[in-house]
């Protein structure tokens, strides 16, 4: 009829929009759907990073006072001492550790560890992901690498939905992951590690850096506090008695039996290639034969062993969050306690030119004599 639809031409007119609805509504699901998915599965190196905090960006504050603050590393630098702590506080000595003087650094980061391979060229490294980088000598320093960076950086190599996952966290958690230690074998090789099993190799000289968590077998992810190479071979050190041992340039870190389940903090490696690692309340193991096996260290000692070097003439020194200092004049294998020393904190320990032994921690840096028998120089 004129004027007036049909019922069926009604019924047909409805079901068509029905579908034309239906698939509307589909086409807006899928739609909808694989936004969310995408937010859910962009790869964490697309992550937009935080905004660097100030202590990123701001140099270290000169003061009088950081003569006597918290110090954390000692390096030599030919004959000069590098010290680094607290704030971004840099110090230098070229007297052999009786005066220092402050130079700026690009950060107000504490730095925990520093280390030169000659005169002029040294890297020192702490929170916040921070890397710095040194050609005269300490200087004047720049910021080769900070925890914004080392995130991103960790993204672009995470190559499974779960490394994506792992480094998505690490870059929505912004730079609050330190590093702890670092270990240069020339101007251009070396290695930066840290907590939760962060570990970058650069081999041109930090202007670029690969994440190479995947070079070591550390699936909890537990932090990392020593590096050194001992007789061809690389060892590495960490929390919960983890101990690793490269016998290919650091291409592969396979973790050894350790003969202690608390955490290493650091290990000397001797010039005959013998090994001492150490760690929480006064636990320190040697070996002469690669790791193979292990002999514990009676250091008559209860607290945490913070670090240790290789002095001059071949001794080992050994230095206890309480002060202690011990000498070991047969590379290692045993260790006398000093008489006479002051129960300051201690952090660091390094040898100046003139053979005295610089000791750094919460109170500042101190010159000692070496012990009795100890040659100078």
């Amino acid at each position: 009829m004129n004027g007036f639809f049909n019922l069926n031409d009604i019924l047909v007119y409805f079901e068509i929009e029905k579908i034309r609805y239906w698939a509307t509504m589909k086409k807006i699901i899928t739609i909808f759907a694989a936004y969310i998915l995408a937010l859910l599965t962009v790869p964490a190196a697309m992550a937009v990073p935080p905004e660097a905090p100030e202590v990123l960006t701001q140099p270290s504050i000169t003061s009088k006072k950081a003569l006597h603050g918290v110090m954390l590393a000692v390096a030599n630098a030919g004959p000069r001492l590098v010290a680094v702590g607290e704030r971004g506080t840099i110090l230098l000595s070229d007297d052999a550790g009786n005066t220092w003087r402050q130079v700026t650094a690009p950060v107000q980061v504490s730095l925990v560890a520093v280390q030169f391979v000659n005169a002029n060229t040294g890297w020192a490294v702490g929170n916040l992901g921070v890397v710095l980088h040194t050609t005269d000598g300490g200087e004047t320093w720049s910021k080769q690498l900070d925890g914004i960076q080392a995130a991103a950086i960790v993204a672009q190599a995470a190559s499974t939905p779960e490394e994506q996952t792992a480094a998505q966290r690490l870059v929505n958690d912004g730079p609050d992951k330190p590093f702890l230690n670092l270990f240069f074998e020339d101007e251009l090789n070396g290695y930066i590690i840290g907590a939760y099993n962060l570990i970058f190799k650069t081999t041109d000289g930090g202007k670029s850096w690969q994440s190479w968590q995947k070079h070591v077998t550390n699936p909890k992810g537990l932090h990392l506090y020593g590096l050194r190479p001992a007789g061809g071979a690389l060892f590495l050190v960490g929390e919960q008695g983890m101990l690793f041992r490269s016998t290919d340039h650091g291409e592969t870190f396979k973790q050894i039996t350790s003969p202690y389940k608390g955490s290493f903090f650091g290990l000397v490696a001797s010039k005959s290639g013998q090994i001492v690692i150490y760690g929480l309340r006064g636990n320190a193991f040697w070996s002469g034969n690669q790791g193979h096996t292990w002999k514990k260290i009676d250091t008559k000692l209860g607290v945490t062993i913070a670090d240790g070097i290789e002095l001059a003439d071949g001794s080992i020194a050994l230095v206890s969050q309480a002060g202690d200092l011990l000498i070991s004049q047969n590379h290692g294998q045993d260790f006398q306690l000093q008489p006479g020393q002051e129960t300051l904190p201690i952090a660091t320990i390094a040898q100046a030119s003139d053979g005295n032994l610089i000791v750094a921690g919460l109170r500042g840096i101190k010159r000692i004599a070496p012990p009795v028998g100890i040659a100078n120089k």
